[in-house]
């Protein structure tokens, strides 16, 4: 055993790379310690977007005192899930090979011999199992998620896998926050930035991350700095578009399957298919019915829809697997149909789709709002099939499953 881990894969003694160090370390520390809090807090904010007080919205039921949503989430401006959301998956996705590069760089302390010599260095290996396990985690799933292959029940695996992430993170920042200030002022980046292969020099041993018989340099601190920067750029430019949109999508290779199965205006990505969800086109033909639910019960046909005053804006679709798209909607204001079914003070609205696994809950403000609406038509068009066909609702920055396709009845409650 004695020999397996001072000679094994993983032995520290295996690890001989001159600039392994606390600065470089501290380099990559100090890129997470802002990056993933605010991963974790749009991660927060898309979870309160859902509006998950409300009846069947939350997708984490079970949450105990991990669900922190203390407000109504806004409506206004519209684009405000779409950027909050598309930062979250984005900035994850970025912080893929800062955090591979961190771990490189930690790699002969992950396996010291004996583990801990004091009570600091045993909570700091406690708080790695859960760094180094949730970080994995997370990202594994996150990235799965955006190419549809989760193998998992994803909200409820990444929202609990975040707070143990989380707090195993707020530990090691405790824990080693004063080595990293120490270590980053050992070094002025400027000076780094300009020292060459030719010039670099290991740190000075520090019982862990500096080898103690470095190799000879195969790259600088600069080309490492520059490796990992450039890697993340590489990968915002390859993923930006599928949030941004525009002439920037078609660089969009790590983002999700464009899946846009139709043609001319209704030729924008959808999450699931007419047949994906069974819908067939009977349930959606001349006999179908919205039926309103209030103190009044009312039953529209598309053609009593169409009859009614009309309301045309611009509006984004935005999705958890981080894609969002903004289109020119038609349809009914939800306020509208609201009083129409006897409802005098704004209450909830609870979406029934045809798909029996699709529906959600609606706000108040989100029933009032002036653009929510049950929109008919897209870019001029009807909608087709598979984005919704015969009704769909669209509501100011909501997220995209709350965007109900293949309406079948929207019940209205008054407050109180």
């Amino acid at each position: 055993m004695k020999a397996g881990r001072e000679d094994g894969p993983v032995s520290p003694n295996r690890w001989k790379s001159p600039v392994r160090g606390p600065w470089l370390t501290s380099m990559f520390g100090f890129v997470l310690l802002i990056g993933i809090p605010v991963e974790f807090i749009t991660g927060l904010i898309s979870y309160a977007a859902y509006n998950p007080k409300l009846k069947g919205n939350d997708p984490n039921p079970n949450h105990g005192l991990f669900g922190l949503y203390l407000f109504n989430w806004a409506t206004s401006p519209a684009w405000l899930y779409r950027l909050t959301e598309g930062v979250h998956v984005m900035l994850g996705l970025v912080l893929v090979p800062v955090v591979l590069a961190k771990l490189w760089s930690v790699m002969p302390k992950l396996f010291a011999w004996p583990p801990w010599r004091s009570i600091s260095q045993l909570l700091e290996r406690l708080s790695l199992v859960l760094i180094v396990g949730g970080v994995v985690f997370e990202m594994s799933t996150g990235i799965l998620n955006i190419d549809y292959l989760n193998p998992i029940k994803f909200y409820p695996g990444h929202f609990y896998g975040a707070w143990a992430f989380m707090a195993g993170f707020a530990v090691h920042v405790v824990v080693k926050f004063g080595d990293m200030v120490h270590a980053l002022r050992s070094r002025r980046l400027r000076t780094e930035l300009r020292t060459g292969l030719a010039d670099t020099r290991p740190e000075p041993l520090d019982g862990g991350l500096v080898a103690p018989e470095p190799a000879p340099p195969t790259i600088s601190r600069r080309g490492i700095l520059a490796l990992v920067g450039g890697t993340s750029l590489a990968v915002f430019v390859l993923t930006a578009g599928e949030t941004i949109g525009g002439a920037m999508r078609n660089f969009a290779l790590f983002g999700t399957h464009y899946r846009a199965p139709d043609s001319g205006a209704n030729h924008f990505p959808v999450n699931k298919t007419a047949v994906a969800a069974g819908i067939t086109a009977a349930q959606t033909g001349p006999d179908w019915r919205l039926e309103l639910l209030g103190p009044r019960r009312v039953s529209l046909s598309r053609a009593d829809l169409l009859a009614m005053a009309l309301t045309t804006a611009d509006l984004p679709i935005a999705c958890t697997e981080g894609w969002s798209t903004t289109q020119r909607w038609t349809g009914v204001r939800l306020a509208d149909l609201a009083r129409l079914a006897g409802a005098v003070d704004y209450g909830t609205a609870e979406l029934r789709a045809l798909e029996s696994t699709g529906g959600a809950t609606l706000s108040a403000s989100q029933v009032s709002a002036s653009d929510s609406m049950l929109a008919l038509r897209v870019n001029g068009a009807d909608l087709s099939l598979d984005h919704g066909f015969p009704a769909r609702v669209i509501v100011p920055s909501a997220p995209g499953t709350h965007n109900v396709k293949w309406m079948s009845q929207i019940v209205f409650s008054e407050p109180g």
